[in-house]
């Protein structure tokens, strides 16, 4: 979600394979250019049109992207005529698509888009020189964006495929299995998440200095969901911090090793007074909030501490953009947990049991990086 890939309307990919076996791979497409992001700094957000949308638009979303572009390499967005997240760009592929389609979920995650109406902010955006055929139609969640133009990886040709979904909903959607759970989803990122009442109508404006923002799921319904962008990459900068050190001793050690290691040294701590904000990429909300280490004496320097103060401080930092309290009086009676880091991290999952004073679940590991983002059809 929220990022944007451009690609030439015929020529996206090219298939290859026999009758039993078809492949697709790019062809005239752009990068990728995901929603870590950071070109679109305060400054330049600022110059940007204010949306008609209760969402606020940020660095890494698609349609800051585009104006970034239009406004600093228009000859970059010339080249192409389609964009759409990496999960739109899919769906096109296999179903032979010279335009894209994409769902309100995806949409709201872009910005410039109003979640009441369903549509874009098509005057507000022509009026600011931006390149509007790049939008794609919008449909809504669930539809069918086509059929499968050829057999791929076994799902045979004219199989139904389903517009491309929001990867958080998905990971929201396979975890919630009641209106009074609430989903705390630790992958690369965080988010913690609860279903709004259904006759929920979120503000007509948005309001950038807040932690909570009420993204569109499925059936006219919201979510709120306090999206933190410092998660498992809080970890892994940890072990990469780590690795880097060993490399400049001519220490080998693999980044899975030390991963391993860190755990299992964290275990043995059961808790820490060494404190780690770890806000290191900011926050949308609060982008120039950086991380700090403080309260450090001798005695909680070593691994352990560490590993449980920063895994402590993930966790710290998400209740604080979401308080338990304002959980407790939204009815939530149960927090599920969900998310690569939660699976792999035991320190993180003895965190979030401390953090909530409500039961903590656990169901199958789901990634929101790769979640249920587009539906084929079962035609058995």
């Amino acid at each position: 979600m929220h990022g944007v890939v451009f690609w030439k309307a015929q020529t996206g990919c090219d298939w290859s394979g026999g009758d039993s076996r078809h492949l697709f791979s790019p062809r005239d497409t752009s990068h990728l250019i995901t929603w870590q992001d950071g070109r679109c700094n305060s400054d330049f957000l600022s110059t940007l049109p204010n949306p008609d949308s209760h969402l606020s638009i940020a660095t890494g979303f698609g349609c800051a992207t585009i104006f970034w572009y239009m406004k600093h390499r228009p000859g970059f967005l010339s080249d192409f005529m389609v964009a759409g997240t990496i999960h739109d760009y899919l769906v096109s592929m296999l179903c032979g698509l010279e335009s894209c389609v994409m769902t309100g979920q995806n949409a709201a995650s872009w910005g410039y888009f109003n979640t009441a109406t369903n549509q874009w902010n098509i005057d507000i955006l022509k009026d600011a020189g931006f390149p509007v055929h790049l939008l794609p139609e919008c449909v809504p969640s669930g539809c069918m964006a086509g059929q499968t133009c050829c057999e791929w990886h076994g799902v045979p040709a004219s199989t139904p495929v389903g517009a491309a979904l929001g990867d958080f909903q998905c990971s929201v959607y396979s975890s919630m299995t009641d209106r009074t759970d609430a989903v705390l989803n630790i992958s690369t990122s965080a988010q913690l998440t609860y279903a709004m009442p259904l006759d929920f109508t979120p503000p007509n404006i948005p309001d950038p200095t807040s932690s909570i923002s009420y993204v569109p799921y499925f059936d006219g319904s919201y979510l709120a969901v306090a999206a933190s962008l410092n998660g498992g990459n809080v970890m892994a900068t940890l072990v990469g911090m780590l690795s880097g050190w060993m490399n400049e001793l001519e220490v080998e050690v693999s980044d899975s090793s030390l991963y391993e290691k860190l755990i299992r040294c964290a275990l043995g701590v059961d808790s820490s007074d060494l404190r780690v904000s770890p806000t290191i990429l900011g926050e949308r909300h609060d982008p120039l909030s950086l991380g700090q280490v403080s309260n450090i004496h001798p005695s909680n320097l070593s691994l352990g501490h560490m590993t449980r103060a920063v895994c402590r401080g993930v966790l710290d930092n998400i209740t604080s953009m979401m308080h338990p309290v304002f959980l407790l009086e939204a009815g939530v009676q149960r927090i599920k947990g969900s998310g690569s880091a939660l699976s792999r991290n035991a320190v993180l999952r003895q965190e979030a049991e401390r953090a909530f004073p409500l039961p903590v679940e656990y169901g199958q590991d789901v990634d929101s990086a790769v979640g249920v983002a587009i539906v084929f059809h079962d035609r058995m």
